[in-house]
């Protein structure tokens, strides 16, 4: 039932968005690098990767510069122009068309390299592996600021598999274990929320009580 609306409202998105998504495409060809979208393995759904498309954000060589996969506020590596479009997830519309195509849904896990999925714990990566990764979801919304969460910290691969990855996990198996039409729904009205109120802690006021697992002490102050 979530494939027929994931059609619809990305198709609705797509129309809606164009008079954005063609303005940016163009001022991404003559600024930075001069390339429009960028292209990254994410894991999808049966454990398959897939193409996720993203507007262009960072160097091309960004993976292979000091920081690696991990992104912090004021990277040097990001583009000017690259700054406005993480602000305000403008870089996270191509994904529109991810959900077309059928590796992506509206809602579901937020997708992850191979690598960092291979971290899960098996029951996690069970649970995940019937879905398919979202645009947004539960997990999307309580780390919408995980560049936040990462700055200043010295060790960020530890601070990610110690702290991040693990409630992460438990968080998305959650998510898994509660599918529903319903629940879709309430993830949509959460991400609107998060969006115009990004200190919102909404999110934890209506699902504390349907089991959503509470965060570790150390992440609570980030949340």
């Amino acid at each position: 039932m979530t494939r027929f609306f994931d059609v619809l409202f990305s198709t609705l998105a797509i129309i809606v968005l164009f008079p954005i998504l063609i303005p940016v495409m163009i001022a991404l060809k003559l600024t930075g690098e001069h390339y429009i979208f960028y292209e990254q393995e994410r894991a999808g759904r049966g454990g398959k990767t897939f193409k996720l498309l993203k507007f262009a954000t960072m160097l091309k060589d960004s993976p292979n510069m000091p920081g690696g996969m991990f992104t912090s506020e004021n990277d040097p590596r990001m583009l000017p122009f690259g700054k406005i479009l993480r602000k305000t997830k403008i870089n996270e519309l191509p994904q529109l068309f991810n959900i077309l195509k059928g590796d992506m849904s509206i809602i579901g896990y937020r997708p992850i390299t191979k690598e960092q999925f291979d971290r899960y714990p098996e029951d996690v990566k069970e649970a995940l592996k019937k879905l398919r990764p979202g645009l947004s979801g539960i997990g999307s919304i309580v780390f919408r600021d995980e560049e936040h969460m990462l700055h200043g910290v010295e060790d960020k691969d530890k601070f990610y598999r110690e702290l991040i990855a693990p409630y992460k996990g438990a968080v998305e198996k959650w998510y898994a274990e509660h599918r529903s039409i319903g629940m879709y729904f309430l993830l949509i009205d959460l991400t609107v929320d998060a969006v115009l109120k990004p200190k919102s802690r909404r999110w934890w006021h209506l699902l504390k009580d349907k089991g959503l697992p509470v965060p570790p002490k150390e992440l609570q102050e980030y949340l």
